[in-house]
């Protein structure tokens, strides 16, 4: 199953993190391009779930390391799969509300709502 390949790049001027999806043609997959700032909220989230996550695995390399029962190691694998796409799932989120209140503001939008739909169904 091919992964989306992203880029993440801090700017210094606002609170918020750029980040810019690379169009990688997979086939499961399709291809999204674009830029969305994710809000320091979010940010903050996602990336105290993703060093969870960077524990699990550390943790699924030691059982594997160690000859744990394959079903503990799917078990583990499972979760981890899991707590990418909550992660992913709380990016995309924060990414419709702030398209939601540029919209209101009569801004322009830095995504549009093709590219969020793209974005939801390569996780859902």
């Amino acid at each position: 199953m091919g992964k989306q390949a992203t880029t993440v790049e801090p700017t210094a001027a606002e609170p918020t993190t750029a980040v810019q999806t690379t169009a990688v043609q997979t086939t499961s997959s399709p291809t999204i391009t674009g830029i969305m700032p994710i809000d320091e909220v979010c940010r903050r989230d996602v990336l105290t779930r993703l060093r969870r996550v960077q524990g699990q695995v550390n943790g699924i390399i030691a059982m594997i390391e160690d000859g744990r029962d394959c079903g503990d190691v799917v078990t583990q694998m499972a979760a981890v799969s899991r707590a990418l796409d909550r992660a992913g799932f709380k990016i995309i989120s924060s990414a419709l509300q702030q398209c939601a209140q540029a919209e209101g503001r009569g801004e322009k939008l830095s995504m549009t709502p093709d590219q969020l739909e793209k974005l939801f169904l390569a996780l859902a």
